[in-house]
């Protein structure tokens, strides 16, 4: 299997007046193409800057990140847009969709920036949302769909360029039992077919759903392993 991500001796640091907060000290992993990988930790661990960075959101202050043979960690602002755009597909607890518009709209969004033309936009949307279990809600707003719906919607739309990744912060965060086992029955099912996919989460259950679990704690791995 080759990688899709290379993270190399991964820095960040903020400065909040006189006082420097080292929010990553030093991480270094990879991510092999087709894997379902879990990044855990308590609060202020590190798992938000990670994935900030490995969503391409921001760069690392020292250390080496590649994603998927391109180097990211000098990118400029409209070179790291362009990365993010191409390469990662993001899901996000409170689902970020558009409450005015149908799913296909929304769904579809991705793709005005990529040129399509309309048809094409919702013929490779359509496909998508049927492709997550929603034919045939296609052209329902987000108010007239449950939270697991919403959720698939959005994991739709983060599909719909053919993302490199799928990265997944606390998708079942919103949810209820029922609608959570769901969505991660469909994050194994894409992964299954394919799709690399990274959860950020704090949730133990959720962890233990992936092939294998990072553990962060004040800004480095502390535990490393795999459940199958």
């Amino acid at each position: 299997m080759s990688k899709v991500i290379e993270a190399i001796d991964l820095k960040k640091c903020y400065r909040m007046g006189e006082i420097e907060v080292h929010a990553l000290a030093g991480v270094s992993f990879d991510v092999e193409h087709g894997e379902l990988l879990a990044v855990m930790g308590p609060s202020g661990s590190g798992k938000s800057t990670l994935m900030n960075i490995l969503g391409c959101l921001d760069l690392p202050s020292a250390g080496e990140y590649v994603l998927d043979g391109e180097r990211v960690s000098k990118l400029t602002d409209d070179e790291l847009a362009d990365i993010r755009n191409r390469k990662v597909g993001f899901v996000f607890q409170s689902f970020n969709l558009l409450a005015r518009s149908d799913a296909l709209a929304n769904v579809s969004l991705p793709l005005r920036y990529a040129g399509l033309s309309k048809k094409q936009r919702n013929e490779r949307s359509t496909e998508i949302l049927a492709s997550v279990g929603l034919e045939d809600r296609i052209h329902h707003k987000p108010p007239e769909l449950s939270g697991g719906q919403q959720q698939r919607v959005a994991i739709a739309r983060a599909l719909v360029n053919h993302p490199s990744i799928l990265m997944a912060d606390e998708p079942t965060g919103n949810l209820d039992s029922k609608s959570g086992h769901e969505i991660m029955d469909l994050l194994h099912k894409l992964n299954d077919a394919g799709t690399t996919v990274i959860v950020v989460t704090h949730d133990p259950t959720i962890g233990s759903e992936a092939k294998r679990v990072i553990q962060l704690y004040d800004g480095i791995i502390s535990d490393e392993s795999r459940t199958g």
